[in-house]
């Protein structure tokens, strides 16, 4: 895994499989304090098995921020989301609070991706889609150790011919 300097800590707004306990302890070896949080009037969530936000006007996306990301959480959320996403700096609002706070969130990097559709239904997901997602994110984390790591797509697209089902990444 490449060394990561610095010993700063982020919040990150997360929405989508990510607010789900299971992935995130896969992902970083523990579950930080978050808050619930609501991106305004900037983001519409549009998805398949895992979700994206997109710019669109008057809309909300409902998540949480997760709160004391150290750097070497960062890097691996960063290359947890990959090529397909941009992280950004959004300002979110704190639920329990109603103060209006920074974060870092997780973009979709192709607005005009045909692929999203409709609205993602994180109940839904949890129900047909966690457990395998929580072990893929698990695979990932452990591989992403390695030397010559895999991306995330890579990984999953493996864990998918191994099972034998059909990739849940297609369209």
């Amino acid at each position: 895994m490449a060394m990561v300097g610095g010993n700063q800590v982020h919040n990150v707004f997360v929405y989508g499989s990510l607010l789900a306990d299971d992935v995130v302890r896969a992902l970083l070896s523990r579950i930080p304090q978050s808050s619930p949080a609501i991106l305004n009037g900037q983001f519409s969530i549009k998805g398949r098995v895992y979700p994206a936000i997109l710019p669109v006007e008057n809309k909300e996306v409902t998540g949480k921020v997760l709160q004391g990301i150290t750097d070497l959480e960062l890097y691996i959320l960063d290359e947890f989301e990959d090529v397909e996403y941009e992280r950004v700096t959004v300002d979110v609002s704190l639920m329990e609070s109603s103060n209006k706070s920074q974060a870092f969130a997780y973009v979709w990097s192709d607005k005009n991706d045909p692929n999203l559709y409709g609205e993602w239904d994180f109940e839904e997901w949890k129900r047909t889609q966690m457990s395998d997602f929580a072990k893929m994110s698990a695979e990932f984390r452990k591989d992403l150790e390695l030397p010559e790591s895999k991306t995330r797509i890579a990984t999953y697209e493996s864990y998918y011919q191994q099972d034998g089902s059909d990739s849940p990444l297609a369209p």
